[in-house]
Formats: C-alpha cells, sequence, structure tokens
C-alpha cells in the first residue's frame, strides 16, 4: 500500500485528486472551499499542521454540509498557542495521522478554488506535508482575501489586514476564533461580502 513513498508509482487518492483536473467542467458552478489551518508555529519548514477546517460555497451559498473538520497528531507536541493547544486537547482522541488527514482533505477539496486568509503559509506547509509523502503540490486556484480586499480598496500589495481588522471593517463578528472551523467559517462570510463588492462572477 505505502509502495509509493518508496517511489514506486503513485497512491490511488493521488491519482483521483488528480483526475479532477482532468475532467471537463460544463455548466457547473464552481465550488470555492473556504479553508484554514492551525499549526504549531509559523515555520513552513519545522512546524506542522494541527488541524485543518473547511466550509463550501457554490452559487454565493454557504454550504453546511459541505463542511470538512480533521486533526492531526502532533508527534513534537509543540502549540503555536495557548488557545490552540486546548483545543487540540479536547479533540486528541480524534487525531489522525498526517498521511491520513492529507488523503482525507485531498478527497474532500477535490478541485475546487480554495480560498483563505494570507494563504501562503497554510499552502506551503500542505505543500510541505504532500512533500513528506513524494507527492506534488496542490493543483488547486488559490483565491486570498487579504489581496481582495486589496484590489477592492486599490491598496499597495505590502498593505495587509489581520482577520481580526477585516472583521471589523466589515463588522462581521469574531466570537469562538482560535479554531480551523470557526476562521474558516469567518473567512466564507467575508469572502462573500469582497466577492459581491468585486463584482465577480
Amino acid at each position: 500500500m505505502l509502495d509509493w513513498l518508496k517511489g514506486k508509482g503513485d497512491p490511488t487518492f493521488w491519482k483521483a485528486y488528480l483526475d479532477n483536473f482532468e475532467k471537463e467542467i460544463t455548466n457547473t458552478p464552481t465550488r470555492y472551499v473556504i479553508f484554514d489551518c492551525e499549526r504549531t508555529g509559523l515555520d513552513w519548514k519545522k512546524d506542522t499542521i494541527l488541524s485543518i477546517g473547511c466550509i463550501g460555497i457554490t452559487n454565493d451559498q454557504i454550504e453546511i454540509k459541505d463542511f470538512f473538520e480533521i486533526f492531526i497528531e502532533n508527534k513534537n507536541d509543540k502549540r503555536q498557542n495557548e488557545a490552540v493547544e486546548k483545543l487540540f486537547k479536547s479533540h486528541s482522541n480524534e487525531a489522525v495521522s498526517e498521511l491520513e488527514a492529507m488523503i482525507q482533505f485531498l478527497g474532500h477539496i477535490k478541485n475546487a478554488t480554495l480560498v483563505g486568509h494570507s494563504t501562503n503559509l497554510d499552502i506551503e506547509m500542505i505543500n510541505q506535508a504532500l512533500k513528506r509523502m513524494n507527492l506534488g503540490k496542490l493543483k488547486n486556484n488559490i483565491l486570498d482575501i487579504n489581496v481582495m480586499y486589496q484590489r477592492f480598496k486599490n491598496l499597495p500589495e505590502d498593505e495587509h489586514h489581520t482577520l481580526e481588522e477585516l472583521c471589523d471593517l466589515f463588522k462581521i463578528r469574531k466570537s469562538h476564533r482560535h479554531t480551523a472551523s470557526n476562521d474558516a467559517y469567518i473567512t466564507a462570510l467575508l469572502f462573500l461580502k469582497l466577492k459581491k463588492k468585486l463584482k465577480m462572477k
């Protein structure tokens, strides 16, 4: 089953993920998957992902059923902050291996357009996890609500806003933060507002 780790071909789940990008898309609404990762830190080479939260949007509607959340075993026992540590402890019995998490994550996102806040680090850490499994990088299109806000306000590329600041600007409640799934939901609300402001189809 793990022969691909020894360089012997690609695993079935990776082939299935790639197949999603080979299919011709006709009259199918774009599916957006808004995602967020909680991590052990901000070093994409040394730190790892602790949890991933996703929620889907299709036809400008948040699809509650299109939800994904997973917790990942953390062998070095390093946490980013107290809130993440508390969250992880409460879900430690649900944690799976990094391999299992990536299999489920790829199976969920398929060829959706991924949307997040300051996505570069999250995407790089997911790609690092895939690299540890001798796999390639994510193929999905990526949208960043920070970049969308810069375009909406005609701001320079180096002017960034935190998720909290964007919530304040768009009057979105920030309660229950510091979890991947809750941050993904807040980001989904911001995405819909910015998508409308920018008149994106």
